[in-house]
């Protein structure tokens, strides 16, 4: 991939080599769940946002690996393509940042282990994100550690943002209602195609595809599907349990977001028509 050619943003912070003290993971899920839903629970499970200088404990220091460099440049890719895509509609693109971290973190959901994996916190509107996701992702589930791979998983992140902006989490509350646990697959799957989305722009504007990216990203989609996660696990796969989708879907999506560049309202909209079944997206 190539990446090198782009502004890098100014918005991702390395806490790598801290630790953090906070509220756990039920608190965390907790604020998470009423974030999709428009409701702010923090009042429920104590202070959030970023983590007080008093409550970090310095225990070394961040590691020298350019990662920081490398997601700074994605992240300032995403904010360039949405950027532009907001105001070729009339929008105004407000920026989320970037949070690296071992171990755990404190974030504005609540305190995060490195197990829950990548997430978007929508209460602080920031990316968490510990690296080395990456390589226990190749090394259970068969994904890629190819950079594109990385930036497609930031680029979903980032997509859950796109989303918070657009209003898309406050629909979830009707579909809840009418779903159940699936709902949240709505929202997963388009994040997937926002995902593409910014790689179609990404690939216009600076030319960044080398061969074999493509097939890396999908084979990292493939790898987080429910359906591989599940069999994997537990041996089986339950479909009313999903909630980030199967391969199958999460490849569709993110394939013909990064063929089309459709950022339309009726192409977004789609995904949550009452008249589809998630399983069926």
């Amino acid at each position: 991939m190539r990446w090198q050619e782009s502004d890098s943003s100014s918005n991702v912070e390395d806490r790598r080599g801290m630790r953090s003290a906070g509220m756990g993971l039920g608190g965390l899920l907790i604020i998470l769940v009423g974030a999709y839903f428009g409701l702010d629970l923090r009042g429920l499970v104590g202070p959030g946002g970023p983590i007080p200088q008093q409550q970090r404990q310095q225990v070394g220091q961040a590691p020298q690996d350019g990662y920081k460099e490398f997601a700074s440049h994605i992240l300032g890719m995403t904010e360039q393509v949405w950027d532009a895509q907001f105001r070729e509609h009339g929008l105004r693109y407000e920026h989320p940042r970037m949070v690296l971290f071992s171990d755990s973190v404190q974030t504005g959901c609540g305190n995060a282990p490195s197990s829950v994996g990548p997430f978007y916190c929508p209460a602080d509107q920031t990316v968490y994100l510990d690296p080395t996701f990456f390589r226990e992702l190749q090394q259970t589930l068969g994904g890629s550690q190819a950079e594109f791979s990385q930036a497609y998983v930031i680029g979903h992140e980032v997509g859950h943002h796109v989303q918070n902006l657009l209003g898309y989490n406050g629909k979830l509350k009707s579909y809840e209602r009418r779903e159940g646990k699936n709902a949240g697959i709505r929202l997963e799957l388009q994040a997937d195609y926002l995902a593409g989305v910014w790689a179609h722009y990404a690939e216009k504007r600076w030319r960044i595809l080398e061969p074999g990216d493509v097939e890396a990203a999908l084979t990292t989609a493939k790898a987080i599907g429910d359906d591989r996660i599940q069999k994997r696990s537990q041996g089986w796969v339950s479909p009313e349990s999903f909630t980030h989708g199967s391969a199958a879907q999460r490849l569709k999506h993110f394939r013909e977001g990064l063929q089309t560049g459709d950022f339309s309202k009726k192409k977004l909209d789609t995904f949550f028509d009452p008249n589809v079944d998630p399983l069926r997206l």
